[in-house]
């Protein structure tokens, strides 16, 4: 059954998940926890200023080392919570080429 509009079903984080989400061109970072999540997106509480998420799209780091993360876009802002979606191969707007500093920086080094 769908609630509040959703097309997927999420699951809300008994405790909440650190998280990071970082530019696309790794000049910030913020730290979040991770509230709830779906296929297609997830509830952030975002620690520090929201204006970066200005930007439109940004990783969500689900590792700290950058290894594990998706594509994102914002999708709106209330106060500290913020509801991203996430940017698939089929819904993506543009290139593949980017991806996390750390990510690059680590495929580098091996």
């Amino acid at each position: 059954m769908k609630f509040d509009g959703r097309k997927t079903s999420r699951v809300k984080m008994d405790h909440k998940q650190p998280v990071n989400l970082m530019g696309s061109d790794g000049t910030w970072r913020r730290s979040c926890l991770l509230l709830d999540v779906s296929q297609t997106g997830a509830k952030l509480e975002v620690e520090g200023t929201l204006d970066v998420l200005r930007a439109k799209e940004f990783f969500m780091l689900l590792s700290s080392t950058g290894l594990a993360y998706r594509r994102c876009e914002l999708v709106w802002i209330d106060g500290t919570v913020a509801g991203i979606h996430f940017i698939t191969a089929g819904n993506k707007r543009k290139s593949a080429g980017a991806e996390p500093a750390a990510a690059r920086n680590s495929a580098q080094s091996k």
